[in-house]
């Protein structure tokens, strides 16, 4: 059987946490209040009290190993009854800051997160990257200087522009690199998450369909009770901007076309780019009218997709109006702001959120078969 490691305070831990997430547990003295109006807590799982707890008393090893953070979904009930105005909804957001730097084994996201610099900086340079692409010399074979970019001058050709065989290759390269860094760090949470529990290994099979089930559905917003829309707004958030991701990578030959023709993938991309613009700007106006105390990265990753999304139709009213230049214009504009945003905010940033809640749930899933099960055992001598 294994055994738990001995709880060690760390006295770094909290300053260490308010450094990358503006975690500010001063007002919480630990009521429990919080705690008792969730309603997404179980028997093995307990927040936001016990989470910030671990962080008040330095247990880094027990915060890291927390899934508490990840099953919140910030309904904000907590901080409505919370006596001391701590808003510990808050906190868990903060939280997450936290954990993603623990994750991360580059220190990009401690870096960006730590420093709003830093973290503009980065965006910038990425997009000041993409734009020069864009007006290299002609021997590169795209962009405004190019060759075959010169040709299509006279009406839009956005396939001689950018060629899609050139753009098609750059995606996968960036997508190959992006999903390294993502996935690396999530068997790094994954690590952190099971460290030395006693779990029967079977269990890590037989119940991960819920690392799908929740990734495809976000059925675990569903059961919180009081802020359904949210569930709603983050399935549409979701399925839009992995239906871009999917659209840009794996069919792109087929979705960067030069006729106006029906076709699938255009109206997948219809789909996803009205998702993505509906719920950014819902989120984006909702935050700005309850005024939370929200850190950089909160505001930039919806506005960087509301972005993303209302460039891309802009590019697209420009080419069905036959408006070469500023066609050509809109696009490169567009990748420099799309590229940047994957960038830093898919293996580094708020993007991990699609993959660090469903390992976490994925996780409390097994957790919690394995608390029935060991309860079960425990019941059958006292029956006997």
């Amino acid at each position: 059987m294994a055994v738990e490691a001995v709880s060690v305070s760390d006295p770094t831990l909290l300053a260490d946490i308010k450094r990358v997430a503006g975690f500010d547990p001063d007002g919480c003295y630990q009521c429990g209040s919080c705690t008792v109006t969730c309603d997404i807590i179980s028997d093995v799982v307990h927040f936001p009290r016990r989470t910030i707890r671990y962080a008040l008393l330095g247990l880094r090893r027990q915060l890291r190993q927390s899934v508490g953070p990840w099953v919140c979904h910030d309904c904000g009930d907590c901080s409505r009854v919370c006596p001391r105005d701590a808003k510990p909804n808050q906190m868990m957001t903060a939280l997450r800051r936290y954990l993603t730097t623990q994750y991360d084994w580059t220190g990009i996201s401690r870096l960006t997160y730590r420093s709003a610099a830093w973290e503009v900086g980065i965006l910038l340079l990425v997009a000041a990257f993409v734009g020069l692409l864009f007006t290299v010399p002609r021997s590169f074979g795209f962009g405004l200087l190019s060759r075959s970019g010169a040709q299509a001058f006279s009406t839009v050709m956005l396939d001689k522009f950018a060629p899609v065989s050139i753009v098609h290759r750059a995606d996968r390269v960036l997508a190959l690199l992006l999903s390294f860094f993502l996935f690396t760090n999530a068997a790094r949470m994954f690590w952190f998450l099971t460290e030395g529990k006693d779990i029967p290994a079977r269990l890590y099979f037989t119940e991960l369909w819920h690392l799908v089930f929740q990734g495809a559905t976000q059925y675990r917003w569903r059961q919180c009770k009081t802020n359904i829309r949210n569930w709603l707004r983050h399935l549409f958030l979701v399925t839009g901007y992995v239906t871009i991701f999917l659209l840009v990578v794996l069919f792109l030959p087929w979705f960067q076309v030069q006729d106006h023709s029906f076709r699938w993938t255009g109206l997948l991309g219809y789909y996803a780019t009205a998702a993505v613009l509906v719920t950014t700007v819902w989120i984006i106006v909702e935050r700005a009218r309850q005024k939370p105390e929200s850190h950089l990265s909160d505001w930039l990753f919806p506005i960087l997709l509301c972005l993303t999304a209302a460039s891309g139709i802009v590019v697209n009213v420009l080419r069905l109006s036959n408006l070469p230049m500023p066609t050509y214009v809109a696009y490169m504009v567009h990748l420099m702001i799309a590229v940047p945003m994957l960038v830093i905010e898919v293996p580094f940033g708020k993007w991990t959120h699609l993959v660090y809640r469903p390992m976490a749930l994925y996780v409390l899933a097994v957790r919690d078969r394995a608390y029935q099960l060991k309860s079960a055992a425990e019941a059958v001598p006292h029956a006997a």
